[in-house]
């Protein structure tokens, strides 16, 4: 297929502040898709004019909740075969021709596909086989959408749905640095807290008392962060700290709602 003739694909990215990356995206989007759509909720530094700039399609939209938000933007994109991209995520050469091989003779044989995530972390080298994301960035909108939720913004893909595999990861330039980590991490877990269904007291005790251990194995061993030599133990660790901050903050929203009620 030539390399130049772009895929009946479009590319949805939601922005909000993103001009340290969004450049990059973008003529990575382009490499392979006919159209990339940028949903901007309200970007005060240059994100919308850089973008614009590289030829993508800006439409200002408020913020709706993560889930919501990218059902907006499948709605206004115009192919039915969508690419999903965060504004810090990167499109390699390697996954563009992946992709193109996909539609070489025609629409691809799966409705949706698995796409692995790997972390740019601000130090070092890209984490390209070990701690890996999964998610389903390739997809089909005619056959799943985005969930309609204001917290979850990943496919619930039904069990008969076949699924394919990109073996080729996007680059997920997450953040520049331990502060920004945290920040997001916080913030993550306070709109989590606050929108999923409340836990009990005495289990959301049990995982505040036990869990940031057990949330740390799973990061430094299961996913291999200990690869990452002393900044996989630290991203491990913050990892670790924001999925237990979820219970805590849970653990408060339970017990505000169990006070009684005064008159």
């Amino acid at each position: 297929m030539n390399n130049n003739i772009p895929l009946p694909i479009s590319v949805y990215i939601r922005t909000l502040n993103e001009a340290r990356l969004i450049g990059d995206v973008v003529r990575a989007a382009k490499q392979l898709a006919d159209e990339v759509v940028v949903i901007d909720s309200g970007s005060t530094d240059e994100t919308v004019s850089i973008a614009k700039d590289l030829g993508a399609r800006v439409i200002e939209q408020d913020w709706l909740g993560n889930g919501y938000q990218k059902r907006f933007a499948e709605e206004a994109c115009q192919h039915d075969w969508l690419l999903d991209l965060d504004a810090d995520e990167i499109v390699t050469p390697e996954l563009a021709g992946e992709i193109r091989n996909l539609f070489a003779n025609g629409e691809p044989p799966h409705k949706v596909f698995k796409t692995m995530l790997a972390l740019v972390p601000p130090v070092g080298r890209a984490w390209k086989d070990f701690g890996l994301q999964t998610r389903y960035k390739l997809y089909d909108r005619r056959a799943i959408r985005m969930p309609a939720h204001e917290a979850w913004d990943q496919f619930e893909i039904p069990s008969d749905m076949p699924v394919g595999r990109l073996d080729n990861p996007i680059h997920h330039y997450a953040f520049t640095g331990a502060e920004q980590f945290l920040s997001k991490l916080n913030r993550n877990s306070s709109v989590r807290a606050s929108v999923l269904p409340l836990k009990s007291l005495p289990y959301l005790g049990l995982r505040i008392v036990f869990g940031l251990p057990l949330y740390f194995a799973k990061k430094y061993i299961l996913q291999q962060y200990f690869r990452g030599g002393v900044y996989g133990f630290a991203l491990a660790l913050m990892s670790a700290l924001g999925r237990w901050l979820r219970d805590v903050k849970m653990w408060e929203r339970a017990r505000r709602d169990a006070r009684p009620k005064s008159d």
